[in-house]
């Protein structure tokens, strides 16, 4: 007899399945993936989530109305950091425990990180297309070796991003609010204000938070350097859309890549579809390695609270 149902919606668990969902199934308890590949909708979920006691969630949205529409759910877990998709105020409410995989997904996001820095700097997508379209643009670009990244925000992910810029010759300006006391003793890591990072950056790089206001608007890019680029594999609300598109076609930046977005897949939109923007479908933490620290951290999770 089933100890109760779990439902499985990340699309790298639900899909091809995974060993680690095997560990749900030895303890007694029956594995829902309704939504193999596909992020499901609200109304979807209102269909399968009231019954289940536990829910392995993707980057879906759960409200607080589809919460509490689900009486029995006692355990939230998250394979990866992120949980601003989910009214942790409506589930604090409800007793519902919410849990993350810290550090399961950060070397997977900090090594795209690095190849889209490469990407922007070398324009390499732009050239690949070019000859591809039969044609041959050869496009200058630019060498690392000594010039400065602005990193904001320096947790797991800022770290690493750290441990291989530096490594390869860069020089680093952080910004966080609880700065990390090991990095902040390093010669080649100086934590400075945001209005420094933000003027004394070649590259700047996002590993934050979103608030409630875009951390990167107008104002913040007009203290940019001219000609600088800008990375973002946290979270689409920290871009103001239409001021980063302004400040593409006035050359005041140099390039955009972004890895997260706010629908998946996103609607086209005149900056996604900007020559100077590369973009890549949420895969940060999309790598073998990645989904299974991930995957096994969230099944623990999930046994710690029902067990």
């Amino acid at each position: 007899m089933s100890k109760g149902k779990i439902l499985i919606t990340p699309r790298s668990l639900s899909k091809n399945g995974h060993p680690g969902l095997t560990d749900l199934k030895t303890a007694g308890y029956e594995v829902l993936t309704p939504f193999p590949g596909r992020m499901p909708s609200e109304e979807q979920l209102e269909k399968v989530l009231p019954g289940c006691i536990g829910y392995l969630a993707g980057v879906e949205k759960v409200s607080a109305g589809l919460l509490e529409k689900c009486p029995d759910l006692r355990v939230i877990s998250r394979n990866g950091v992120g949980i601003d998709n989910v009214d942790k105020k409506a589930a604090e409410k409800m007793g519902i425990s919410l849990k993350i995989t810290p550090g399961a997904n950060s070397r997977g996001v900090a090594e795209l990180t690095i190849g889209l820095m490469f990407s922007l700097i070398r324009s390499i997508p732009q050239t690949n297309n070019s000859i591809k379209s039969g044609n041959w643009d050869r496009l200058k670009g630019m060498e690392i070796q000594g010039k400065t990244l602005g990193v904001v925000g320096t947790g797991m992910i800022g770290q690493q991003v750290i441990s291989m810029a530096t490594g390869m010759g860069m020089k680093i300006l952080a910004y966080d609010l609880y700065p990390n006391e090991y990095l902040g003793n390093r010669d080649d890591v100086k934590y400075c204000s945001m209005e420094e990072l933000l003027s004394g950056s070649n590259i700047i790089t996002l590993h934050c938070p979103a608030g409630d206001t875009p951390l990167i608007d107008e104002i913040t890019i007009a203290q940019m350097k001219q000609g600088s680029y800008l990375i973002n594999t946290a979270r689409s609300g920290l871009v103001d859309a239409p001021a980063l598109f302004s400040a593409l076609e006035s050359e005041k930046l140099a390039g955009y890549a972004v890895d997260a977005f706010d629908k998946e897949p996103p609607e086209p939109t005149p900056l996604l579809q900007h020559n100077k923007v590369i973009t890549t479908a949420h895969i940060g933490g999309f790598t073998t390695e990645s989904v299974d620290r991930a995957a096994f951290a969230a099944v623990k999770n999930l046994l710690d609270v029902l067990e």
